[in-house]
């Protein structure tokens, strides 16, 4: 029992942002032109333009959550994609119709798959976000539970099949980084985690 009362107690520490940023660049700026950057407001991709030579993933407030997900977000996007502001994906904040909703969280399983598996690379535990607070709570408790479970299988299938290329390069450089590699497992991947 000891021992998962140590585990649990590494998995809520906080964890140095600019660790992450000073890992992600070295990884990527050089390979994909791609920056990591806390930003001051919503999280936000930019491609770069005339205005700045090289792509930023600007993440909310300098929150590591939200590192991890715009970086989850980026690990999934193709070349094309990876071109176009927030990579061509819309945005509907809190308040959107049931049928939004589901649409939202279609985009989002793959994206906070990667981000749990990203999370407990490096220690982080790790809570779905449907960004929908608003509406009927039981209705709001049910959807979160099939996006719940909707997660918790894709996380299994990346775990099976393998992450995208990126995901994988930036999971093991996290495990290394934090020490994780003893700890991680598919064994962290029970859907009573998120």
């Amino acid at each position: 029992m000891a021992s998962l009362a140590a585990k649990t107690q590494q998995t809520d520490a906080p964890l140095n942002v600019a660790d992450l940023i000073r890992l992600f660049d070295h990884l990527f700026l050089s390979t994909e032109n791609t920056r990591l950057v806390a930003g001051d407001s919503e999280p936000e991709y930019l491609p770069a333009d005339d205005s700045c030579s090289y792509h930023r993933i600007l993440f909310a407030h300098g929150f590591y959550e939200s590192a991890l997900h715009e970086i989850s977000h980026w690990c999934i996007a193709g070349a094309e994609r990876r071109l176009l502001r927030d990579f061509g994906y819309w945005y509907e904040p809190d308040g959107r119709s049931e049928s939004r909703q589901r649409e939202f969280e279609q985009v989002e399983v793959k994206p906070q798959a990667l981000e749990w598996i990203l999370s407990e690379a490096c220690g982080r535990r790790f809570h779905i976000s449907t960004d929908n607070l608003d509406g009927d709570p039981l209705a709001v408790e049910a959807g979160r539970a099939r996006f719940r479970d909707a997660v918790h299988a894709q996380a299994h299938i990346y775990l099976q099949n393998g992450l995208p290329e990126r995901a994988e390069i930036l999971k093991s450089a996290l495990l290394d980084y934090y020490q994780r590699h003893n700890e991680f497992g598919a064994h962290l991947f029970v859907p009573e985690r998120i």
